[in-house]
């Protein structure tokens, strides 16, 4: 099986003949260039979120939250009951001596006044959950930009230890150690995963002239 790695030709071998190497200029072959990130640091979420709403859309995302509260349910029917309740009681009982200021059963203020709420709270819901999928969109853009300084960032890893294995191979053969049939199993194993990561990895996409 060779071993010569065409993605690794500054590795070259070493032999006895490299005798006139000083040590520095040993370490400098062997030593792989130093990596940098190319990326500016990944922004957060919820600053970038808060940064892109105007007061209005503070106000619909907050409305929109607690309409969808427990508190809020809590809060119409306690409204209800004591409406209608008061209402059925003063048109059904006289003994009570109660006025109704919406008779039963039409309920005619209390139709119009929920009708009202209705149609106000229905739009504005409508623009809380837009402001809201807001959020949900600069989250996953931001999931997809780490994923791919992520990937980078491992495609460097594995061509680090593919050359690191290659030059404990060139090192074992000047040393003339024998390599088992498990450790070659190993090797050609590294090698594989590392040529199929870089085969699946997208072509950059060509700068427009």
């Amino acid at each position: 099986m060779p071993f010569d790695n065409p993605r690794h030709a500054d590795a070259a071998p070493i032999s006895a003949a490299d005798d006139s190497l000083t040590p520095s200029d040993l370490w400098k072959r062997l030593q792989l260039p130093h990596f940098e990130h190319d990326h500016p640091p990944v922004a957060n979420a919820n600053d970038l979120y808060d940064k892109g709403l105007s007061p209005l859309d503070k106000l619909a995302a907050v409305i929109t939250n607690k309409v969808g509260s427990m508190g809020f349910f809590l809060s119409i029917l306690v409204w209800t009951v004591l409406w209608t309740g008061y209402n059925i009681l003063a048109s059904e009982v006289p003994g009570l001596h109660w006025k109704a200021f919406d008779p039963f059963p039409a309920f005619v203020a209390y139709l119009l006044i929920s009708n009202v709420i209705q149609i106000l709270l229905m739009p504005l819901i409508m623009v809380g959950q837009n402001v809201q999928s807001r959020h949900t969109e600069i989250r996953a853009e931001l999931d997809f930009e780490i994923n791919q300084k992520a990937e980078k960032e491992i495609m460097v890893v594995l061509h680090n230890l593919e050359h690191n294995t290659d030059l404990l191979i060139q090192l074992m053969r000047h040393l003339e150690c024998k390599i088992s049939e498990e450790e070659m199993r190993a090797l050609s194993a590294e090698r594989q995963l590392a040529d199929k990561l870089e085969a699946a990895k997208p072509p950059a996409p060509e700068s427009a002239e």
